[in-house]
């Protein structure tokens, strides 16, 4: 159970999106490569650095903190004398190794690894592997809580603390020392094994209850607590000896065991063959090409018996979805659904880029006068940063601004977009310059840039960095767009690349600042807290303000030539937006459990999820906080907009009707799904309302009445410039990119559209694709992607209905591999070249309710040329089905079974989706009209 806050805040409906503020009374639950100058190290004075034309400083403001305790004591990293030197990537699932919040705690709180989690202690380890939830929060939390099954460490070690030893992009080696005994156990995410080295003592596990013994080899134990497998791993000619809930093996000279949790028992033969080929680092590599981000994952080992160099990872869901490499049938249980596993040790994933803009393109649906009336409210205010002082309210201003310098240049008010432009410029330049009121600040020990006036815990806590820069590296971008002399490294671009090394710096070898601070790249999204200090492990609330610094990195990488900048935020954006998909908004309804009431989480925790945010209980602000704020960088939320009208009813269900508060951000995000149900409620108040902070009347008239006219951004199609976005309406697609660059180029979109762009310029054209006005006919396809639709049909459309269709009975007889009564779906008069490397993948959504021993199976087929003759034809291992009510994944994943023929240019061809029971004797239901319902063939 998590520790209730009851603290209050006066932020009433004003408060912003951080993952780390005062909760609120009636709520919840939570006890690049280096560039420009690094900073000094601390002379006993003051001193400012130098950064361009800007700099910043070396020792706080008077009458500020630092990093300080939950008592206000000031703290340094909790390392080892090995690693440091090293900059601590705070803001990660294991901070609280290297942070010691609270004083009477100096190992660990829980940390949430997944599969398994684990806390600190004298005595060593605590390993747990959470499989039920917990639903507490009155209904509004769910909860994996790490509670342990077993301790793993040496024989009579009693560490007076834990220190960060050693750490990769997602494992960290713990460390603990008593005088007589040392030990060290590396851990990470999708690690079924605890690596353990240690001297001074015998290996030793306490398990929380007497354990079961289900195998005993010697130096290999297979033993159940508390309903969970394990298997212990001494060096070979070692023995374990099991007494009560003790269990000890002498190491014969030699420093290492190991443990892993089991899938099963039969696993055991499975696991035992990596039980020695240790993890000693991890590593991802992005790269983003082709309108395709790419990523693998990788880790590093070395044998410590026999030559064995491989290991087991266990994939979350967003990575499952969007890789095609084999996993074995083994999975976990987590917070963000099932786990797969994979006997390797490396993967592969591969995304659509979710591409930024700017703005959105200029359309016949808005009045320029009115806009441009809209536009003065903003720069003519008396104070257009409305008394903000702090980095974060500062921020939000520079945003407001930045999303209506665009704008205000697409329809040729250009004294206001200037008059803009210089507002940005004159507050970023006053935070640039040291010594005035606000300014930044370099602390040598946490290795960090800290903005004064703080706020939130961005100064005491290391909190939300990446929050509250965002909007800093967002305006600068656009300022770059429009004058690339003020954004020079000689100028204030060196500034700019400091907040950007401090919070999503791609190097690991910059001794000034960590490796993507705040970025978990195998959980897929960022962390807010800088400290990691509570039960429930690590949080994030509003993950779109981190999608945020990854939208400005995309626009500041263009705007500057820096294209490993761009490409780092195209691998960013794209990740966490599968992540946001699955973990906040459960658009596949397959991560929250059934128990837990809601169809999206204001905050995502190491342990669960929460409907709630830290300040209030306002459900208007509870579903808007993870989309503010709305920029061109917020489209790829379209991707699921089943998921947005889900989330839109749920709120208005809680909320007791529509939002009132901030409603011009859920506006916003209903019409990237339904723009004209956008429009409706924007007209109903005609623009009589008070903006969210962050916001403007002149962007939310702008952002809703273009997306009516051209229709909601079409995430089927990717353009192979980060900076371009499809949109589509009524069987038309709109294209648009902007060249950042010195000369003209071709944008190529994966539906084969090709879009002319000037250099330093907007372009954008219309064509036909989409949604098909026909709904019986699906015509003929642009895209690589279909839904399954019922009736038979494979359609690019997305507002299709939900539904589902029956698959026939297997009749008790053995149909592997051949269609037996099969549900067919079909689409005529494809176009297509083959997509070099590209592969058949499908993502169906099945369910066989109680029935036993049911296994749907898929065929693809491809008629070439329209002819009625299928020239290629892929069938596809069956998919067990379990007998509980509720859908499962079926993907490409389970593996190819039979191929026959090749593929070729498709020429007004067919494409065929055949499924079918190949087992059983009931039938089972496929779904229908969703994003969980989909076919994507390897053309373009």
């Amino acid at each position: 159970m998590i520790e209730v806050l009851l603290v209050r805040t006066s932020l009433s409906r004003l408060a912003p999106g951080l993952a780390s503020r005062p909760a609120a009374a009636t709520l919840l639950a939570i006890a690049v490569a280096a560039v420009g100058l690094g900073p000094a190290a601390s002379p006993a004075a003051a001193a400012t650095i130098p950064a361009g034309a800007g700099s910043y400083s070396d020792s706080r403001p008077a009458g500020t903190s630092g990093p300080t305790t939950n008592t206000g004591a000031p703290v340094t990293p909790k390392l080892t004398t090995a690693a440091r030197d090293k900059p601590v990537p705070t803001n990660d699932w294991w901070s609280s190794l290297a942070y010691q919040r609270y004083g009477d705690n100096p190992y660990s709180t829980p940390m949430y690894g997944h599969p398994l989690t684990y806390q600190a202690k004298a005595s060593g380890l605590e390993v747990g592997y959470p499989t039920t939830p917990a639903i507490v929060g009155d209904g509004r939390q769910y909860e994996y809580a790490h509670k342990a099954d077993l301790t793993v460490g040496l024989s009579g070690l009693n560490s007076p603390d834990t220190k960060a030893d050693a750490w990769s992009d997602w494992t960290v080696t713990p460390y603990w020392a008593d005088g007589s005994r040392t030990f060290r156990a590396t851990i990470g995410h999708g690690m079924p094994f605890v690596y353990a080295k240690g001297s001074g003592g015998d290996a030793r596990i306490t398990t929380a209850s007497t354990p079961t013994v289900f195998s005993d080899d010697g130096n290999v134990l297979g033993i159940t607590v508390a309903g969970h497998h394990y298997a212990l791993f001494a060096p070979t000619g070692s023995d374990w000896n099991v007494s009560g809930t003790a269990i000890t093996a002498g190491l014969g000279g030699k420093d290492y065991f190991s443990l892993a949790v089991l899938p099963s028992t039969d696993a055991l033969a499975t696991y035992r063959k990596y039980a020695f080929s240790f993890v000693t680092g991890s590593q991802v590599a992005w790269q983003s090409t082709g309108g395709t981000v790419k990523a693998t994952y990788s880790l590093t080992t070395e044998a410590k018996e026999g030559t064995e160099r491989g290991t087991l990872q266990a994939l979350y869901r967003h990575q499952w979805l969007h890789t095609t490499d084999a996993l074995t049938p083994y999975t976990y249980v987590s917070p963000r659904g099932t786990m797969k596993v994979r006997e390797s040790a490396s993967f592969t994933t591969s995304q659509k880029n979710n591409g930024v803009v700017p703005a959105l393109p200029a359309s016949s649906g808005v009045d320029k006068a009115r806009l441009a009336g809209y536009l003065n409210e903003v720069a003519n205010a008396s104070d257009p940063f409305s008394g903000a002082a702090d980095t974060y309210w500062t921020g939000k201003a520079l945003g407001r601004l930045a999303q209506l310098v665009p704008v205000a240049d697409q329809i040729g008010e250009t004294a206001t977009r200037d008059k803009l432009l210089g507002l940005m410029k004159g507050r970023l330049q006053e935070w640039f310059t040291a010594g005035g009121a606000s300014e930044f600040s370099y602390d040598k020990d946490w290795k960090t840039l800290t903005g004064y006036p703080a706020s939130y815990g961005s100064d005491t806590e290391l909190n939300d960095h990446h929050f509250h820069y965002s909007y800093y590296v967002y305006a600068a971008a656009i300022i770059a767009q429009y004058d690339q002399a003020w954004a020079a490294d000689s100028a204030w671009g060196t500034m700019i690349k400091h907040l950007i090394r401090d919070t999503a710096n791609p190097s690991r070898t910059d001794s000034a600042y960590p490796f993507l601070r705040g970025f978990d790249v195998y959980a897929g999204h960022s962390w807010a807290s800088g400290h990691q200090g509570f039960a429930a492990g690590n949080n994030q609330e509003s993950s779109s303000e981190s999608i945020n610094l990854s939208a400005g990195l995309v626009l500041w990488g263009a705007a500057t030539g820096d294209n490993n900048l761009r490409d780092l935020g195209s691998f960013l954006l794209t990740t966490e937006s599968e992540a946001i998909t699955q973990y906040w908004f459960d658009a596949s309804q397959q991560v929250f459990p059934a128990s837990f009431g809601h169809d999206t989480v204001g905050m995502v925790w190491g342990s669960g999820g929460a409907y709630s945010t830290w300040w209030t209980a306002n459900p208007e602000e509870i579903h808007g906080i993870n989309v503010l704020p709305v920029t061109g960088g917020s489209l790829h939320l379209a991707r699921e907009k089943a998921a947005i009208k889900r989330n839109i009813a749920e709120m208005e269900r809680e909320n007791g009707g529509p939002a009132q508060e901030w409603r011009d951000l859920l506006w916003q995000f209903e019409s990237l799904s339904d723009p004209a149900a956008a429009k409706a409620k924007w007209d109903g108040v005609n623009g009589n309302y008070e903006p969210e902070q962050g916001e403007s009347k002149a962007h939310t008239y702008h952002w809703i009445n273009t997306l009516n006219t051209v229709g909601a951004p079409d995430m089927t199609v990717s353009g192979d410039l980060p900076t371009s976005a499809v949109f589509s309406k009524d069987g038309t697609r709109t294209y648009t990119a902007h060249n950042h660059g010195s000369t003209a180029r071709t944008v190529t979109f994966s539906d084969g559209r090709t879009l002319s762009v000037p250099a330093r310029s907007t372009a954008t054209s219309t064509g036909p694709g989409g949604s098909n006005p026909d709904p019986e006919e699906p015509g003929p396809s642009t895209g690589n992607t279909f839904r399954l639709k019922s009736g038979g049909v494979l359609t690019t459309a997305t507002t299709d209905p939900a539904g589902a269709d029956t698959i026939a009975s297997a009749d008790g007889v053995n149909r592997d591999g051949t269609p037996y009564r099969p549900t067919v779906y079909e689409v005529k008069k494809v176009n297509g070249k083959v997509a070099s490397g590209a592969a058949t993948a499908f993502r169906l959504r099945v369910d066989a309710g109680t029935k036993v021993g049911l296994a749907p199976q898929v065929r693809v087929s491809y008629d070439l040329t329209g002819d009625g003759t299928f020239d290629r034809a892929e069938t596809f291992r069956y998919f067990a089905t379990d007998p509980v009510n509720g859908w499962e994944e079926y993907t490409q994943a389970s593996g190819a079974q039979a191929t026959t023929g090749s593929l070729g240019e498709l020429k007004n061809g067919t494409v065929r989706l055949e499924v079918w029971n190949a087992l059983g004797n009931g039938t089972s239901q496929v779904q229908t009209g969703t994003d969980a319902a989909v076919l994507k063939i390897p053309y373009v």
